[in-house]
């Protein structure tokens, strides 16, 4: 691959134009921060298309991730590979373990507005991108989501889990429920524009790998590795952000037992994982119980970072972190075994994670939430959400933080706008 550079990039813009290049091509992935500023960012956007190679979980296995440009998602399913899990809950859409490619096309903008495209002719493909956005009509984007189960049948699942905290099998888990609907057309690029427009999330991502198509709005980091640095940043802890004195949420949630503790359980699960491939004596935690606003809601963040030890691979990292933790709960095993327990459906793509790999083995990968998963194949659009659930939960109100992490998703498929 060759570059090829233009200055002073619009990246609104350009997201529009990318959007509008997809629709002719059945590999792509655009990442984009939607303007969040974040001191661990490294582009404003990022985008591929075109597939030299695609790469399933053996391949990555045998080192895919550790050469070259590679862009696509871990399903929570890939778990199966690191550990002896029971499985058999049924699947909305059926998605890979995982699943990458090598791309034809790719462009970085960073903050400054500087655009770079490697290609094997950039120029062409700078052009194109350049062009302005053609606009035209808008097709269908739609989606009558239901919920997979009642509000009761959630409250007694919760309940039930609280049981086996009470009796000491676990001290937290992610509990997650699901929304599907059947679709025959669907202007995908357009809906995934609805929903960054509502959000603002920064790891925002809309990625086509053939007939399967994530619409992404992620605020969650998975992991970020820098030369031989790891930072992971869990998200624990959710209130609604308001329009005036947001400050007083944020002081709330900051103060809250119940997201303190679940927050601090996360930190001591991620510090555990990261001392499986980290350098003696480096894990550190960076920043506990860091509160950031995003457009509709205020989320407590922490980051924990560590050295990776020599001749650590990309794949060794994944198996000693992968699901993150903040969507297992902790004991990670048993939480991810109760867990499949009681929830109704597979998790699929959810709670995985979508992201890229640089040819210097660098990586950044969100975590899959706040998203939509479609499967074109069998027309089918699923929706999921979760929440942990500790000692202190009250299920009733875990239902209906829910359903705040779900609105402005399941508002923008219903062709609403979100009103926080």
């Amino acid at each position: 691959m060759t570059t090829a550079s233009a200055h002073s990039v619009d990246p609104i813009l350009l997201e529009n134009r990318l959007l509008e290049l997809s629709s002719s091509r059945s590999f792509f992935a655009l990442y984009t921060s939607q303007g969040y500023d974040s001191k661990w960012g490294e582009y404003e956007l990022l985008f591929a298309w075109g597939a030299k190679a695609v790469f399933d979980t053996d391949a990555l296995k045998n080192g895919a991730l550790d050469n070259g440009w590679r862009f696509g998602f871990l399903g929570y399913e890939l778990r199966h590979e690191f550990e002896r899990l029971a499985k058999g809950n049924p699947a909305i859409g059926q998605w890979p373990q995982a699943q990458f490619f090598e791309p034809e096309v790719v462009g970085t903008l960073d903050k400054a507005g500087n655009l770079t495209v490697f290609a094997d002719t950039p120029a062409a493909a700078l052009a194109a991108v350049l062009e302005p956005a053609k606009g035209g009509d808008v097709g269908n984007t739609i989606l009558d989501f239901q919920p997979v189960e009642s509000r009761e049948s959630y409250l007694e699942a919760v309940r039930d889990l609280q049981e086996h905290i009470q009796y000491g099998d676990i001290y937290e888990v992610n509990y997650c429920t699901a929304f599907k609907a059947e679709y025959s057309a669907l202007d995908s690029a357009q809906l995934f524009k609805q929903m960054a427009q509502a959000t603002k999330a920064p790891f925002s991502a809309y990625v086509k790998m053939d007939q399967l198509e994530l619409l992404c709005t992620s605020p969650e980091r998975y992991i970020l590795k820098k030369g031989d640095q790891l930072w992971s940043q869990p998200i624990k802890g959710t209130n609604r952000r308001l329009t005036e004195n947001n400050h007083v949420q944020e002081r709330l949630l900051v103060a809250d037992e119940k997201e303190r503790a679940e927050n601090v359980m996360i930190v001591d699960l991620v510090r555990n994982d990261l001392s499986r491939v980290a350098a003696k004596g480096t894990v550190q935690v960076e920043e506990l119980f860091g509160v950031y606003p995003f457009k509709n809601v205020n989320q407590m963040i922490s980051t924990v970072t560590c050295k990776t030890r020599p001749e650590t691979s990309n794949w060794d990292i994944l198996k000693a972190t992968f699901p993150m933790g903040s969507m297992t709960g902790a004991p990670k095993i048993s939480a991810m075994e109760l867990a499949e327990r009681y929830e109704k459906t597979e998790r699929g793509i959810y709670s995985g994670a979508l992201g890229y790999v640089k040819p210097n083995g660098d990586f950044d990968f969100n975590v899959v939430i706040r998203s939509i998963a479609l499967d074109g194949r069998q027309g089918i659009a699923s929706a999921h959400v979760g929440g942990a659930i500790t000692i202190l939960s009250v299920p009733e109100r875990e239902y209906e933080e829910c359903l705040l992490k779900a609105e402005s998703l399941l508002q923008s498929a219903a062709g609403r706008d979100s009103q926080h």
